[in-house]
Order: structure tokens, then sequence, then C-alpha cells
């Protein structure tokens, strides 16, 4: 699976970007990855679902899954300060 270049920013460095705004609740709550981004995600999945991932887009699909899995925590956390506010 070569026809998609690599995302120049990865959803990464876009979410450690973000947190170095110290956003607020409500900015964290409201956070989303960029389209490119997102982009690049759904063209992962969907060639782990044909079982087209070589050993780096693997790579960078696992590391995917694990800064969502933090991003919904944290957005999580955040819903929880805005209701205790």
């Amino acid at each position: 699976m070569t026809d998609y270049a690599p995302v120049t920013r990865s959803i990464q460095d876009e979410v450690l970007a973000f947190l170095l705004t110290a956003p607020t609740p409500r900015q964290t709550v409201d956070f989303h990855a960029s389209e490119e981004a997102q982009n690049r995600l759904r063209v992962l999945l969907e060639a782990n679902r044909q079982g087209a991932l070589n050993e780096a887009e693997r790579a960078e699909l696992d590391e995917a899954s694990q800064i969502n899995h933090f991003v919904m925590l944290l957005k999580a956390k955040a819903q929880q300060a805005l209701q205790a506010a």
C-alpha cells in the first residue's frame, strides 16, 4: 500500500501541538484532528481491513489508535470538568 503518502504532520504531532496551547476544557472537548489526519486514518483502516498494511503502516495505525484512546480519555476528563463548573 504505497499509493498514499504519509501525513507530513502526524496525529501525534497535532495532539502535542494542541496540548502546548494549554487548552481550556471546552477547547479540549471540541478538539478534532485535521481532515488530512482523519483521511490518513481512514486509508490505514481500509488497508488494514484488506490485510494490505506494511510494517510501517501497521505501526502508524497502532500509534494513531493509542493517541485516539488518550484523546478520548482527555476529552472525558475535560467534560467532567465542564460539568463540575
